[in-house]
């Protein structure tokens, strides 16, 4: 009898095992009657539609969990030749529980929320997502195995209802919002996610096993999808927006006009392009007082440059900010003129770019972008009289990109970017060849790459770049090791960013973490690296660290993290000195942090982190903190403030050039950033936004020091130069946003900036606040209109 019972006990293990682990399959079905989405779900061709996705199986933090009765969950898709059709019934014993923060597009909030993940190729590389929260606010992204992109916007509707049984979701995916393949019989990946907000749990419909990194190639399949004849993919955005802008010098009132086009190619690809191009509404950079050698790396906030852009970013090659960024060269002046005007950026004439992926698995993209001449205006402070200098020529930038995908989670890509510059200003080139391989059941990885970096200046160069790692994916135990070689002359910063190079280095990495909740924690992970980089042309050591990192989420879902990072040899600085050849000593440190994020359902949410790092040098040391307290008041309005403060006691770093000599400071910085965001939602498709920022920050250097050609430092007392620093910056943004029909938005910006900058310290904040609100203080009022057109509707029309 006892080995009846112990077979029973294995077949019935190994038949949930087999469940959880088979890959599902729903089959959609095809309508010719018009479905209106209103979250009702009250058409025939739903009732009657018998293929159902249910029994959905937790992701986190219970991963293989089934989900309970009373939390089921129903999902049926259609088909029609214009879109495909979602309806979610998404069952809950207590309702009036279910979370519903009213939030922006693409920002999730304290809410349920329902998801369709769609692969239409089916490759387990690349999904397109769909998210829409119990409140009814959309979210959507480009997902990769590493990435999901939610700056990519679709253009599809949903609907959201609450009911006495829990709430239905209903969605129109239209087929232009999608990728696939022109095949007869489609196939597509598949999988539906739940989140429960107020249990902080995830289900999803096919079983997703956290053993395994791979999520994307996890997914079910979704069939029945026949003989679609998908009508032309033709839609125009055309935009128009006005502003005021005053400073206390002057004004000015500014129309504009312009318009977006995409084009579906075919189901596979699509065409997009900005014509007289206004980014006018974007969000402010982010301005510090930067005393690196490198220069500020900003965020990309245009929609064009940052939408569908997932196959130009491979390698890292593309940093869309040099389209459009600062002047390449500054002008040559006598002693008798100086720069009148320098404008701090070129104006982008145009951009389009093509991209998509064949049936084989073939991805292809085309990016051209083309800036115009943009000139520096000089006086002659003797005659009175003016003259123009070139600071960056018409200016052509280009991307090509070949993506080949194949066995589901493995790919080999090709890169080239080139900026050509009319005249005879610096050009380059840069082509990439990657790979990225993965076991049949996705637990080793093994993935690399060999870049070429060619630059046609007034002394030509080329450089290069070359990378192998290997790593196990999947398990409680994972690691990952790499290896890296960079020539002195490789350079991609014409169209990418890069900012050390001529060295080669290794690092390892292995990690620990729980798939399923313990008696202490929800999720546990550890991880312990190690990582070597050597300078190639001296061999003096650039970085070597042991680093040990601790993350976990309690059963109270808080969230903590720690760290503590050891660099017990003396290494060397090869930038700071500014000066090619030169390096300067940095001693022996230990560092450590500690961070806690509270239980997002709570209204009131607190954030926190402390930080530090001693060095091995008398009285150096950098502490800080950032705390962020979050109220949410109720599912419309809420207010978040966060402070971040850094201090650096006995900082070292490069101040000046002194004939020959290379001088450096000791000096103290303190760094204080200030930012307060407000929210408040009239609806799911109207919000008011506030966002303000005012940074500060100080460098009071103490004494001067001489670098040494060894990478020492020798005390210099007879520099005496007021080198101090003292910087404020204050950004205001406030906003109405109205999305009055799919991809069509009416947005008001009021805007005020300032920024104040001297060689004097004042550590009095009221001070500081009174300078920068007492510097010239630029107001912008704006306006802007985009509609989106979609050709079809228009066609069918006339």
């Amino acid at each position: 009898m006892s080995k009846f019972y112990f077979f029973l006990l294995y077949f019935l293990v190994f038949i949930n095992f087999s469940a959880k682990s088979q890959k599902k399959t729903l089959k959609a079905k095809s309508i010719t009657e018009n479905i209106t989405i209103d979250g009702k779900i009250a058409e025939e061709v739903w009732k009657t539609n018998t293929e159902v996705a249910t029994n959905f199986i937790m992701f986190e933090p219970d991963n293989g969990k089934p989900i309970s009765e009373n939390k089921k969950t129903d999902v049926k898709v259609l088909y029609d030749n214009d879109a495909i059709y979602i309806s979610a019934i998404l069952y809950d014993n207590e309702p009036e529980k279910i979370q519903r923060e009213i939030t922006n597009r693409d920002v999730f909030g304290v809410s349920d929320h329902f998801s369709v993940f769609i692969n239409g190729f089916n490759d387990g590389q690349q999904d397109f997502r769909f998210y829409v929260s119990a409140a009814g606010v959309q979210m959507d992204c480009v997902a990769t195995k590493d990435n999901e992109d939610f700056s990519w916007d679709g253009i599809w509707d949903s609907k959201v209802a609450i009911t006495d049984f829990g709430w239905v979701v209903e969605m129109k995916i239209p087929y232009a919002a999608l990728r696939f393949s022109n095949t007869k019989n489609q196939t597509w990946g598949l999988n539906f996610m739940r989140e429960i907000k107020r249990d902080v749990q995830k289900y999803t419909w096919n079983h997703v096993d956290t053993k395994i990194g791979a999520v994307i190639a996890q997914a079910g399949t979704l069939e029945g999808i026949e003989n679609i004849k998908t009508a032309t993919r033709l839609f125009l955005i055309p935009y128009t927006s006005a502003y005021y802008q005053e400073d206390d010098f002057a004004s000015d009132r500014t129309f504009k006009a312009g318009l977006d086009i995409k084009y579906g190619i075919n189901d596979s690809f699509t065409l997009d392009a900005i014509l007289v191009p206004d980014f006018g509404q974007t969000k402010f950079d982010n301005a510090i007082l930067n005393l690196e050698p490198f220069e500020q790396k900003l965020e990309e906030n245009r929609p064009f440059f940052t939408e569908g852009t997932n196959l130009f970013n491979l390698g890292n090659l593309f940093y869309s900010r040099r389209i459009g960024g600062a002047p390449i060269t500054e002008p040559g002046i006598l002693s008798n003129e100086e720069i009148t005007n320098y404008p701090s950026k070129v104006d982008l004439i145009n951009a389009v770019k093509i991209s998509g992926r064949t049936e084989n698995g073939l991805g292809i993209g085309f990016l051209n972008a083309l800036t115009e001449k943009t000139y520096a205006t000089i006086l002659n402070t003797d005659t009175n009289e003016s003259r123009k200098e070139v600071i960056e020529p018409l200016t052509n930038y280009n991307i090509l990109v070949f993506d080949q995908r194949f066995r589901q989670n493995s790919s080999i890509s090709f890169i080239n970017t080139n900026t050509t510059r009319n005249g005879s200003f610096r050009d380059a080139n840069v082509s990439a060849l990657l790979f990225d391989l993965s076991t049949k059941a996705n637990s080793y990885n093994l993935y690399g790459d060999f870049k070429y970096s060619s630059i046609n200046d007034i002394e030509d160069y080329n450089g290069f770049k070359t990378g192998l790692n290997f790593a196990k994916t999947s398990g409680r135990y994972r690691y990952l090791f790499t290896a890296k070689y960079l020539s002195k002359n490789y350079d991609i910063n014409d169209l990418g960013i890069i900012f050390y190079n001529n060295y080669h280095g290794a690092s390892a990495n292995v990690s620990y973490r729980i798939l399923n909740p313990t008696k202490l924690f929800n999720r546990f992970k550890i991880e312990q690296e190690l990582n070597f980089e050597s300078q190639n042309t001296t061999g003096k050591t650039q970085e070597a660290w042991y680093k040990t990192v601790l993350k976990a989420n309690t059963l109270n879902n808080h969230y903590i993290e720690f760290a503590v990072v050891a660099n017990p040899l003396d290494n060397f600085d090869f930038y700071e000195p500014r000066n090619y050849g030169s390096y300067v000593y940095i001693p022996k440190r230990v560092s450590s942090y500690l961070g806690i994020e509270s239980n997002r359902n709570h209204a009131l949410t607190i954030d926190a982190t402390i930080s530090g790092a001693k060095f091995d040098e008398d009285g150096r040391v950098n502490y800080g903190f950032a705390i962020r307290p979050k109220y949410r008041f109720n599912d419309k309005l809420s207010l978040e403030y966060t402070l971040d403060y850094i201090h650096k006691k006995n900082d070292r770093g490069w101040v000046a050039f002194d004939n020959s000599d290379i001088i450096f400071a000791q000096r103290n910085r303190e760094i204080a950033q200030h930012d307060f965001t407000g929210k408040y939602a009239l609806n799911n498709k109207m919000t008011l936004n506030l966002t303000a920022r005012y940074y500060w920050s100080y460098s009071e250097n103490d004494k001067f020091f001489t670098l040494q050609n060894n990478g020492y430092l020798a005390q210099n007392d007879n520099y005496s130069l007021n080198k101090n620093r003292n910087f404020n910056s204050w950004n205001f943004d406030f906003s109405y946003s109205w999305w009055f029909a799919p991809g069509s938005e009416l947005s008001i910006l009021y805007r005020n900036y300032a920024q104040d900058s001297s060689r004097n310290v004042e550590k009095n904040i009221n001070t500081n606040l009174k300078n920068v609100f007492d510097s010239n203080m630029t107001n912008i009022l704006s306006i802007s209109l985009r509609y989106f057109i979609d050709y079809n509707r228009v066609k069918n029309k006339f």
